[in-house]
């Protein structure tokens, strides 16, 4: 006899079966012990429109294989392990498409547990079914987007982040993927949006596709890209409006307009497709394409907002690229336009130089024909990169060849750019390196004088040069370090040396300058150089270029050489004359004596002229010797030194004046004329050309 509540008990497991089996929320499948599909209910039945009544009584491999699941033996396996174990199994997720049209694919959590009767006994395994589709397909699009923010604008190269797009996108979003750029864009600039963008060259960017090892059927990257007015490509760009193409076929109106691409498009198979304008700030970039030919699901909406939201994230970097590749061109042209065209050939020393370019910097080399046959060689490094360090290596080289004009010994020269340096980087905001302020900017200068054979050199924060000499020994100048320009108290010191005809002066960057312990490496690498019998001076530069020049350089690299002459005997005449009034007749005599020697008579008239108004105001404003020189050199110098350091300053006497004529007429009579001070007293110097 039943209780109530036996009967209240079947009751209850009736109302479950039959919620389960008749009007349920989650699909059920009911396996035998020999793993057949013996039932189902009605949400398993209609679970996206998926059929199973031709499924019963057939094995759980069948029905998995019939529904195009992957994995099929691998999952057979672990519901027989459900079924011998009785320990369940939960959220396993299986991807099933569907037999017919419009090949639905829908993803399902499942779960397994085993079926028992009342002692316990197996009597078949149930599978739980629920529908996530949306919800894996929601998480696969975050799932995108994060790979695509972790891999998309990590370099600045436009052709690198296209393809970055182009990688990420393939195979979850597309099965072929195309980024055409703007030819313009390419070049650094900034096309405007509008109507006018339809007829502006395209350029394959990136291309990519499940199969990497066919061929694609449109230009490969690199190559121009054609399309036709009409076509959704233009239509996009125009409007910057992306489209979506859910279903291609042989009806489709626009591909008559584009015969060549809607033969590669039919070849390939594809027939669903999305068009996506690629724009940042107002700029209009290009065009990505999303292609599904081996996927037969077509492109929802869903899909195409994912498509937009690539494209967004992607054009940003890639107008960051454009940015960085206009400042770097234009950085570049600044950098070799503020560069000497050419290094004026010149008695003094015969020059080499190489240079590397890393991408727009503030490193230089300078050399500079002084008075006196003399030459200036000078290099140094502005901090930081781009355009900004171009424009300050500029500002500092024209600073350099300004103050150089004055004939300054090195250190006082060095003293006046590093106040020029302070009062320009106190004036600036204050910004990193990397702006191309001039505080901080390094410089090594040094004169060489023929006639002596002296060396004068000093240095701010700059490597010193090396010496080989004519023997083979190579060695570092011993050059007192003061600071970088604009830093610190500007202490610099001049050293002075006697350098041997033929000794080879090597001033280099801080790319090519070791540590303190590698600088013996570096003098071995330049006797190896000079040793290997290289040629002309220009063929040991670049052999020694490639020698210094470290694996991992990330700056530029520049090398000057100098190869130090001597002025002969007969090119150089000096006299120490006392300052009395009689003198200047004797002056004017040697001089002209020394012309007679010369065979330049024709300039006996001028230097007459220049030599008794240059030794009477010697005799006239100073108290000590005076010395007089004249160089042969590729013109005539004329010097005269005295002990004052008062220098002559050129006017223009009126007619009522006894004097004050005579360096406006030595300015006539002469090319160049000029005063050099000296440590102590000044040379006033002229040059006439030679006949």
């Amino acid at each position: 006899m039943n209780t109530p509540q036996d009967t209240t008990g079947r009751d209850l497991d009736d109302a479950v079966l039959a919620a389960l089996f008749s009007e349920p929320q989650v699909g059920l499948h009911v396996l035998d012990t020999e793993l057949r599909l013996v039932r189902y209910n009605s949400a398993a039945r209609h679970i996206r429109a998926f059929p199973l009544e031709a499924f019963l009584g057939r094995r759980l491999i069948d029905v998995l294989r019939g529904l195009g699941v992957a994995r099929a033996d691998a999952i057979e396996n672990m519901v027989r392990g459900v079924l011998d174990t009785g320990r369940p199994i939960r959220d396993v997720l299986l991807t099933v498409r569907s037999r017919h049209e419009p090949f639905t694919l829908v993803t399902a959590s499942v779960s397994w547990f085993r079926l028992e009767g009342p002692q316990g006994r197996p009597l078949g395994v149930a599978g739980a079914i629920v529908d996530v589709t949306d919800r894996y397909r929601a998480q696969a699009r975050l799932a995108l987007l994060d790979r695509a923010a972790a891999r998309i604008g990590h370099t600045l190269d436009l052709f690198r982040t296209a393809q970055d797009l182009a990688d990420v996108a393939v195979p979850e979003l597309a099965d072929t993927v195309t980024v055409d750029l703007l030819d313009l864009v390419l070049r650094g600039e900034a096309p405007r949006p509008g109507r006018l963008i339809e007829n502006l060259p395209l350029r394959r960017a990136a291309w990519r596709a499940l199969d990497d090892a066919e061929e694609p059927s449109t230009p490969p990257v690199g190559e121009a890209n054609v399309f036709p007015a009409g076509t959704p490509y233009r239509r996009s760009m125009a409007a910057l409006q992306p489209r979506l193409m859910r279903r291609l076929n042989q009806d489709t109106g626009w591909l008559a307009l584009d015969p060549v691409r809607a033969h590669a498009l039919r070849d390939a198979g594809v027939h669903s497709m999305m068009v996506v304008p690629l724009s940042a700030r107002g700029v209009v970039l290009g065009l990505v394409c999303f292609y599904r030919a081996q996927c037969p699901d077509a492109y929802e909406d869903d899909d195409l907002a994912q498509a937009v939201q690539l494209a967004a994230r992607t054009a940003v970097c890639l107008d960051n690229a454009r940015l960085y590749s206009r400042e770097h061109s234009a950085g570049q042209l600044l950098q070799f336009s503020l560069r000497p065209p050419e290094v004026p050939a010149h008695t003094a020393v015969e020059t080499a130089h190489s240079y590397l370019p890393s991408g727009p910097s503030g490193d230089w080399f300078d050399v500079i024909p002084l008075s006196g046959a003399r030459i200036a060689l000078t290099a140094g490094d502005t901090p930081g990169r781009g355009i900004r360090a171009a424009a300050a290596m500029g500002e500092i080289r024209a600073a350099i060849g300004a103050l150089a004009a004055l004939d300054l010994e090195p250190d006082e020269l060095l003293e006046r750019l590093h106040e020029l340096v302070t009062r320009l980087g106190g004036q600036q905001p204050r910004h990193d390196g990397a702006d191309g302020r001039t505080v901080g900017t390094t410089c090594l200068y040094v004169v060489y004088d023929p006639a002596t054979r002296q060396c004068s050199m000093a240095g701010a924060g700059h490597p010193p040069p090396a010496l080989a000499f004519p023997d083979g020994a190579v060695q570092l100048a011993d050059i007192p370090q003061g600071p970088a320009l604009g830093q610190g108290l500007p202490t610099y010191r001049t050293v002075q040396r006697e350098l041997p005809e033929g000794t080879l002066i090597v001033l280099n960057n801080a790319a090519l300058d070791p540590t303190p312990r590698q600088r013996g490496e570096r003098l071995d690498r330049i006797r190896t150089a000079l040793a290997s019998d290289a040629g002309s001076l220009q063929q040991i530069c670049d052999a020694l270029l490639d020698l210094l020049t470290p694996e991992n350089r990330q700056d530029d690299a520049v090398l000057l050489l100098a190869r130090t002459r001597a002025l002969g005997p007969g090119q150089v005449s000096s006299w120490t004359l006392p300052p009395a009034p009689e003198v200047v007749a004797q002056a004017r005599k040697l001089a002209v004596d020394q012309l007679n020697t010369w065979d330049l008579d024709d300039l006996e008239y001028a230097t007459s002229l220049v030599v008794s108004e240059l030794v009477t105001n010697a005799i006239r404003y100073s108290h000590g010797p005076i010395g007089l020189r004249l160089i042969r050199d590729r013109s005539l110098i004329c010097e005269v030194s005295d002990t004052s350091s008062t220098s002559p300053q050129l006017r223009h006497a009126e007619d009522t004046d006894e004097g004050g004529r005579g360096l406006y007429l030595i300015a006539q009579m002469t090319q160049r004329w000029g005063t050099r001070p000296g440590r102590r007293g000044k040379t006033i110097w002229t040059e006439q050309e030679l006949p």
